[in-house]
């Protein structure tokens, strides 16, 4: 690391996902207002950076990852003009505000889409990825599409504008048309954007599935189809679109135009689906000049069979390979972000941790530990530091997410159980994470008078902040704690890593070393005790820093007891 390593080296984030983080004027939608209500909330937790979801205009058709105006704010979230107060606030606490960037796609009710559409002559119509039909194919023929990729959100990614006879690329919803990054006129609007936010008073960008941008393209313009995806008259077109042949011109130019010359107080995240270890330490890598660290999504795949929608247990031994390889990989150069849960993964302490009455608490403490402990920035998930959990869905009816109504559709007409795919949308939904945060006991959880967008949990009876801040033991009070192990141990923030028994499947330890100074983490991510002292006999002699349970016997571990020791 160099003398003077990136502040976001011993920064912590925490991801507003403002639909569903506080309600200020009772229409059941979360809001500005809401957000500015409750920052003494992440005050006091002790977080240095906020990243807000997506609050622009927008149809709403994918909870705001549709921009129809990437220089506004939708009615529904509030103003410009709040979301300047919420700058100014956040910045007199001390904290930064990451905005999403959401520029693989639009809406197609932005003005660049329907510009594009009015004609084939239109000046913006290669802004966006436009082919006819397949050869010798009508039109709206199946299987005329231009290729066979499958979308993210079920169905084909190619949806035809029967007024000109042709099919437009869009790797999410049919209303979000991809951009076309190969034409700079389109890399120079979003540019101009991206400098109007930051001259603003934004401190950096998440850039939502950013190493998508760049689409490979043959000498004739022609797309690639994508080997067949099993029982489903789709291909997989990720080689063609993940980490294309231009990504790193692109962001090496998107850092020469919009970020170079500006205060070093700037944080660059790039969402990356299927990014490899050393793609990642290119992207990250100082000197190369693209983006300070990525999202990598091997973790949270390791419970997927053939997709998210049939999950498989995890087991403990792939996560720490998994683990280990990224902590070893970006050693030396570039940097890991590190998280359970974000807007599109079910709550950590449902799918990793145990969410029974006996080990809530003590499994979402332990699963805390374990990853603020790393080499890395941690990303704290709205209400994870509450230790909330998966919501009990009942009923199709209950679901909100476009993915997941989607998957029922397609799933239920391939002949599949409605009660199977049910059963799967309970564990496995975006909506677990996008469920109102729980404030307190009253109705709604003291996230609207109104009536919610989505149903909130029943259990906030129990869990809500307004009791866990009163209690010195809770899920928040040990989230403060880890917090402020980072800002004041440099070993936390700069450490080495290395892994320690990497083929045991219930203990999960390693240590971070510093300047003679070494921390030893053990985790028992298991609802049994551990010989701790034969396992690791010398932690017997270690001095305690941080426990999620009270000192007992130090040779033992109980079920989901996480300690990080000082080594002498």
């Amino acid at each position: 690391m160099p003398d003077q390593p990136a502040w976001w080296t011993r920064a912590v984030v925490y991801q507003v996902y403002p639909r569903s983080f506080q309600d200020s004027d009772g229409d059941g939608v979360g809001d500005l207002g809401g957000v500015l209500q409750r920052l003494d909330h992440l005050a006091d937790l002790g977080v240095d950076v906020v990243w807000l979801s997506p609050v622009y205009p927008s149809p709403q058709a994918d909870n705001g990852y549709d921009i129809s105006d990437y220089e506004g704010v939708d009615p529904t979230f509030g103003s410009l003009t709040q979301l300047d107060e919420l700058i100014a606030a956040l910045h007199d606490r001390g904290m930064r505000l990451v905005m999403d960037l959401v520029v693989n796609h639009t809406s197609d009710e932005h003005p660049w889409f329907v510009e594009a559409r009015s004609s084939r002559d239109s000046s913006t119509r290669d802004w966006y990825w436009w082919r006819p039909p397949r050869e010798h194919m009508a039109a709206g023929q199946p299987g005329a599409e231009p290729t066979n990729w499958h979308s993210f959100f079920s169905g084909p990614t190619w949806t035809l504008d029967e007024a000109s006879g042709e099919y437009y690329l869009h790797l999410f919803s049919r209303k979000q048309p991809d951009l076309n990054w190969e034409n700079p006129q389109v890399r120079q609007a979003v540019y101009a954007m991206m400098r109007w936010w930051l001259d603003r008073g934004v401190d950096g960008f998440r850039m939502d599935v950013i190493n998508m941008i760049s689409k490979e393209v043959a000498p004739d313009g022609h797309l690639h189809d994508g080997p067949p995806l099993p029982g489903l008259p789709y291909g997989d077109g990720s080689a063609s679109f993940l980490c294309g042949p231009r990504i790193h011109e692109f962001l090496q130019e998107m850092h020469r135009e919009v970020f170079a010359g500006r205060p070093d107080r700037l944080l660059t995240v790039g969402e990356m689906p299927g990014v490899t270890i050393e793609q990642a330490r290119l992207f990250t890598d100082p000197a190369r000049a693209e983006v300070d660290m990525v999202f990598q999504f091997e973790h949270v795949g390791l419970d997927f069979d053939e997709s998210k929608w049939h999950p498989r247990p995890l087991r403990m031994r792939d996560l720490k390979a998994s683990f280990g390889r990224w902590q070893a990989g970006l050693a030396d150069v570039g940097w890991n972000s590190l998280y359970w849960d974000n807007h599109d993964q079910p709550r950590a302490v449902s799918r990793f941790g145990d969410d029974s009455p006996r080990f809530r608490r003590d499994s979402a403490t332990c699963l805390a530990t374990l990853l603020h402990l790393h080499r890395g920035t941690p990303y704290v998930y709205q209400g994870e530091e509450l230790g909330m959990a998966n919501f009990p869905f009942t009923s199709l009816e209950q679901f909100r997410d476009v993915e997941s109504l989607n998957h029922h559709v397609q799933a239920v007409a391939h002949g599949a159980d409605p009660g199977e795919v049910l059963a799967a949308l309970r564990r496995m939904s975006r909506d677990n994470a996008r469920t109102p945060v729980q404030w307190d006991t009253s109705t709604n959880a003291g996230f609207t008078t109104g009536t919610p967008w989505i149903a909130v949990n029943p259990d906030h009876l129990e869990w809500n902040a307004e009791a866990q801040r009163a209690d010195p033991t809770s899920v928040f009070a040990h989230h403060r704690r880890l917090i402020a192990l980072r800002h004041e141990d440099p070993v936390v923030a700069l450490g080495d890593f290395t892994m320690l028994l990497p083929e045991h499947e219930d203990v999960y330890a390693f240590t971070r070393s510093l300047d003679g100074e070494t921390l030893l983490v053990v985790c028992n991510v298991s609802g049994h005790e551990q010989a701790l002292a034969e396992l690791l006999p010398q932690a017997g002699a270690a001095e305690l820093v941080l426990g999620n349970l009270p000192e007992d016997d130090p040779a033992l571990l109980r079920p989901w007891e996480a300690r990080v020791l000082r080594v002498r």
